[in-house]
């Protein structure tokens, strides 16, 4: 299911500076989570496979089943709302993967996602919102009383979010080092512009849910794009360095004001 991907340039020079001993390998069907035999493969590669399994206590009683699976001791690779390219330190070493629909993305677009991936994992941060959260993913669950669907994709947008904030401070000096990719990173920042700054009216209006906003807007943060209100909170050193615990306060905040 997987071949080893080459690298050049600019993408390969990434890679080298900071995650170099990094897997990066093309999948040859799409997926939101790979089938458990078929992730083993990646032992074929890898030296090493480690599946992560977490607390069941931090989940909410009605949680997605996809949820529940990734928590225990199934080893799970990808998860909904994962995008284009994806990640794992559930190999050793690391492994990125790209799906198959990544044939149909644009070239410059492509190589920013593997170097955002890069980068990711060079900063260490978790591959999922799980592990970030933890057990206070129950009480973000507290916080919005929300379906579980709309749980998982708040605090999947949340996590990307804070992953942005630090990301986005590297992305931004590379304009003298790797052009090609500073420029991609703030292409696709300018796509998303226009449709984050007028949120707070479309969500005003009930032509967008408070849910899919969230979503839309922490997928700025990693592009310096300026969010409204009350998005804009998101993007502050604080919330870089108190994480999950500001996440959870703003989701207080922000759902006692939207059901006054």
């Amino acid at each position: 299911m997987f071949q080893k991907r080459q690298l050049s340039g600019e993408l390969r020079a990434v890679r080298d500076e900071y995650a170099p001993e990094t897997l990066v390998v093309d999948a040859d069907a799409d997926f939101e989570t790979i089938p458990p035999a078929a992730a083993e493969d990646l032992g074929l590669l890898a030296e090493s496979l480690d599946p992560a399994a977490y607390p069941a206590a931090w989940l909410p009683e009605d949680s997605p089943v996809l949820l529940r699976r990734y928590a225990g001791g199934t080893f799970t690779i990808g998860m909904p709302g994962d995008g284009t390219v994806v990640w794992t330190r559930q190999t050793n070493p690391p492994t990125v993967i790209a799906k198959k629909r990544a044939e149909g993305t644009p070239e410059a677009f492509l190589e920013f996602l593997f170097a955002e991936a890069f980068v990711q994992i060079h900063l260490g941060v978790p591959e999922h919102f799980l592990p970030f959260f933890g057990e206070s993913y129950r009480d973000l669950d507290a916080a919005v009383s929300l379906s579980p669907a709309e749980l998982y994709q708040i605090a999947a947008a949340l996590f990307d979010g804070w992953v942005g904030v630090q990301t986005c401070e590297v992305f931004a000096e590379w304009g003298d080092d790797y052009p090609d990719l500073y420029d991609a990173w703030l292409d696709a920042g300018t796509h998303l512009e226009g449709r984050i700054e007028g949120l707070s009216g479309e969500v005003a209006r009930g032509e967008t849910s408070f849910v899919d906003a969230t979503e839309l807007a922490c997928s700025g943060l990693k592009h310096a794009i300026e969010l409204p209100a009350p998005f804009a909170a998101l993007d502050t050193t604080a919330y870089r360095d108190h994480g999950a615990a500001y996440a959870v306060r703003w989701a207080e905040k922000t759902f006692e004001k939207l059901r006054d």
